[in-house]
């Protein structure tokens, strides 16, 4: 809505322009890949030429007071993949546990080791994030199942460390699973890279939002959110500079307020009218630029 709202900004403008203006309605950005699709389909040379930057604006439901923009140069947010893990072992009854060949306790146990290998595989300052969302096994309190499974989303912020979580995430599953006597399946599916703004891009948002929006509505983030989305794609391929809108209803404090994917999330919709001028904003003075 806001890209709608700055696409008739700029056209009440057009004479305005230094050159042209691609407008990208990106689908599917925390899954589907839509980004990756618009790109395969040429977004990029739209306008006849290759676009020379990009910008992504996103608004959070909490965080930031309603209005403020937010955003860092250099990595702004994570890679995303998953692990999908499945134990194999031999089903039986829960009286007669000796005759079965139990895939609980090594799943887990994986779980757990999958949290000690991030505290203690990865330098702190360069970090990873294993969660484990999904956790399914059995179907009654006395019969030991055949299959136990896990999925976990992983988060990092460098090339390296998404590299080597996968790798050692796998060793520790399979290891686990070896140990008590399993079959294990275990897989990495790939997501999303790191989105990392362009310093030059990031520092002529920052001074774009404090010229369209005005003085005191910028903040620079301590350090890069472990959310992930596929504007990463973009960033590989031309200076980028992704920001935050605020959005928090104002009858809530950004700092307790429920976050965007919650059910209980809640979005000031007054911020578009900012957000439209913002991207026109961003248009008009990186084509200035030349």
């Amino acid at each position: 809505a806001g890209l709608v709202g700055a696409a008739k900004l700029l056209v009440e403008r057009r004479e305005e322009l230094a050159g042209s203006v691609v407008l990208m309605f990106q689908p599917g950005e925390e899954g589907g890949g839509g980004a990756q699709l618009m790109v395969d389909e040429g977004v990029l040379d739209a306008a006849g030429v290759s676009v020379v930057a990009a910008y992504a604006l996103h608004v959070a439901a909490a965080l930031l007071p309603a209005g403020w923009v937010a955003s860092r140069p250099g990595p702004v947010m994570a890679a995303s993949d998953t692990l999908e893990v499945t134990f194999r072992g031999r089903g039986g009854h829960g009286s007669m546990p000796h005759t079965a060949l139990d895939p609980l306790p090594a799943a887990c146990e994986a779980v757990l080791g999958l949290q000690t290998m991030v505290t203690r595989r990865f330098d702190a300052f360069d970090p990873v994030v294993v969660t484990v969302g999904t956790f399914h096994a059995g179907s009654v309190e006395n019969v030991i199942p055949e299959t136990a499974s896990f999925g976990a989303t992983i988060r990092s912020f460098s090339v390296e460390a998404r590299q080597k979580v996968a790798q050692e995430a796998l060793r520790v599953v399979r290891g686990i699973g070896e140990a008590y006597g399993l079959t294990v399946e275990a897989e990495i599916i790939g997501g999303y890279p790191v989105t990392v703004n362009d310093p030059g891009e990031s520092a002529f948002a920052a001074d774009v939002v404090t010229k369209v929006l005005g003085a005191g509505r910028y903040v620079e983030m301590p350090h890069a959110v472990a959310g992930s989305e596929d504007f990463g794609v973009l960033d590989k391929l031309v200076p980028s500079a992704y920001v935050m809108l605020g959005a928090t209803p104002a009858d809530r404090d950004p700092f307790t307020a429920p976050y965007n994917h919650a059910p209980e999330a809640a979005f000031d919709d007054s911020v578009l009218a900012d957000g439209a001028a913002l991207l026109a904003g961003l248009a008009i003075g990186r084509l200035a630029r030349g």
